[in-house]
């Protein structure tokens, strides 16, 4: 197990239990969630090690690994992602300025989401730890997918964009990752991460229960303020914080299926309504956020 001592963000020592999450999707163990005093960063505590996380993945549930995962949750997912798809690649054109340039996605998952792109003209390149994902990606979309002990391999300064879309909370290292992300992307070059927002309206309210915690997948649990902070820390300055609205609805679903809802569906999306509805007004609260990073010019 993964114990730390120090905030991994800012090593302080001022870290403390804020809660006891189960991991309701796979082995239903109890991990704690620890806060920093000094940052307010949030993390799961005493997580397997790399080489033994593996485990928790292995369901036929797990639909960013496997896009035969059967289930309603899943069907809501694959919902939401077939109408997010064109919004991200909007977004990508819109905040990149270009029609058509290189792309990483890092976390290419089955390769939806790069597939959109190459389909609009865009060269793209996908990063996936899961063989069967990748695969998957290579055969359905084309996409040139590598396993990522060959990010060092890949020539420096070669992308206009690079896209986390939910995955750095999952990375061991991801400082590490941010360093090659660094290197990767070209000088006027934009990152884009999505991540959850643990101080969501949606996240204060469900606790334990909240889905996107997703412990022990779910490592590093930002909220805008301690991104800034990672994003600072790694060379990087952030620019912009847009959201992801309908991640929301997913989600509270989900979380309402873990508090053993009746009508989970139902529940869910009521509960999500006026989430929704105030995080228009407070975008740091929405449940769901993505963070526009450029190169420090430092």
């Amino acid at each position: 197990m993964v114990h730390h001592d120090v905030c991994p963000l800012c090593s302080s020592e001022k870290i403390s239990l804020q809660l006891r999450c189960p991991d309701h999707f796979k082995s239903k163990e109890l991990f704690g969630l620890y806060k920093c005093a000094d940052c307010g960063f949030k993390f799961t505590q005493d997580y397997p090690e790399e080489i033994e996380i593996g485990k928790y993945y292995e369901s036929d549930d797990y639909i960013s690994h496997d896009d035969s995962a059967k289930g309603f949750s899943n069907k809501v997912y694959r919902l939401v992602r077939k109408m997010m798809l064109g919004k991200k690649k909007r977004l990508v054109e819109k905040i990149t300025g270009i029609r058509k340039g290189k792309i990483l996605d890092i976390g290419s998952g089955t390769g939806y989401f790069a597939g959109t792109m190459k389909k609009a003209g865009w060269q793209v390149k996908g990063i996936e730890i899961n063989k069967k994902a990748r695969d998957f990606s290579i055969s359905q979309f084309g996409i040139d997918a590598i396993s990522p002990d060959k990010i060092s391999a890949v020539e420096s300064d070669s992308f206009d964009c690079i896209t986390l879309w939910h995955v750095l909370e999952h990375f061991h290292d991801p400082f590490k990752y941010f360093s090659d992300i660094n290197r990767l992307l070209k000088p006027d070059g934009l990152c884009l991460v999505a991540l959850p927002n643990c101080s969501s309206y949606d996240s204060n309210h469900f606790g334990q229960y909240w889905a996107a915690f997703d412990v022990p997948r779910h490592l590093w649990h930002f909220n805008p303020h301690s991104f800034s902070l990672f994003a600072e820390k790694t060379g990087f300055s952030l620019k912009k914080i847009r959201t992801l609205p309908l991640d929301v609805f997913y989600i509270s679903i989900l979380s309402e299926k873990y508090r053993s809802s009746k009508v989970p569906f139902i529940t869910g999306l009521i509960k999500a309504l006026p989430f929704a509805f105030l995080s228009l007004f407070n975008k740091k609260k929405c449940s769901s956020v993505i963070y526009l990073l450029r190169k420090s010019s430092n």
